[in-house]
């Protein structure tokens, strides 16, 4: 019996990333299956899989929604499915009580009391499960991702909707908050050369450097004209720096800079969404 091609299968392929997944993928006519949500894939060979199955901004008000998504689903991949590979999307969140440059191989502790650390902890549990189930499985742990994701609420699309379409931006978070921005197209360049090689079992797929609201909003103003407004008393929330030197040093790794890439951000965004003068 012939053996069977391979190629890549993404699960998840409605969501953001892994759409923008099969986007490239497309461009680059490379063979890939994108099976809609449901449909059955056990009497399949699915050669390398990424698991792009997941809840973001909503997990807090679906905690069972994001359990099952993380957890059930993926353990049902793993126990019925034919695969070569499996490469299981996390998330750098994992690393927001640590202190210093978070690296893949450093403990993660979580507090199962605290309601925002369900999304942590059942992503903890997709990527155990999936590394001890003895099959070959890789764990990609990526950052903030921007780009042309329209309906998102975190943070970067809010405010840059807000001053595309309002002229102004209300931040809720110190001028001195920061995190790790990755744009889309350095996610799935990374996702695939992952999938397709990589060596060893955990990633960080991030930037490699925080950002500030301050650096932020005032890109935005410089390009958009848009007021900001920083509310009193904003909290200020930090993460630690993500090491993105096994990246580097396996594939050549170089992302963007997303203050680099804001003013083609703000053009996407006003193509899609309006410029704000032309709906007055």
């Amino acid at each position: 019996m012939a053996q069977p091609t391979n190629h890549i299968t993404i699960l998840g392929a409605s969501g953001f990333i892994g759409s923008q997944l099969a986007e490239r993928l497309r461009e680059t006519g490379a063979e890939f299956l994108a099976p809609a949500r449901g449909a059955e894939i056990s009497g399949q060979h699915l050669g390398d899989v990424i698991y792009c199955v997941g809840l973001t901004s909503d997990f807090r008000t679906r905690p069972l929604d994001t359990v099952n998504a993380h957890v059930c689903e993926l353990l049902q991949v793993l126990r019925d499915c034919d695969f070569d590979s499996l490469l299981y999307l996390s998330s750098t969140r994992l690393y927001n009580s640590h202190h210093g440059l978070a690296k893949e191989e450093d403990p993660i502790s979580v507090a199962p009391l605290s309601p925002s650390d369900l999304y942590n902890i059942s992503k903890l549990m997709g990527e155990s499960l999936a590394l001890s189930s003895g099959r070959k499985v890789r764990v990609a742990r990526i950052s903030n991702v921007y780009g042309g994701d329209f309906t998102s609420e975190n943070f970067l699309s809010s405010i840059v909707g807000d001053a595309v379409t309002k002229g102004k931006i209300v931040l809720r978070t110190s001028p001195d908050s920061e995190k790790d921005y990755i744009g889309i197209d350095d996610v799935t360049e990374g996702l695939i050369k992952i999938a397709s090689g990589g060596q060893h079992e955990i990633y960080n797929l991030a930037s490699g450097v925080n950002v500030s609201n301050r650096a932020l909003v005032e890109g935005l103003s410089r390009i958009t004209g848009c007021e900001v407004e920083f509310l009193p008393d904003a909290a200020r929330v930090s993460f630690p720096t993500n090491s993105i030197e096994r990246l580097r040093a396996e594939f050549g790794f170089s992302p963007h800079s997303v203050l680099e890439d804001l003013e083609g951000l703000v053009n996407l965004y006003k193509s899609r969404l309006g410029n704000r003068d032309d709906q007055n």
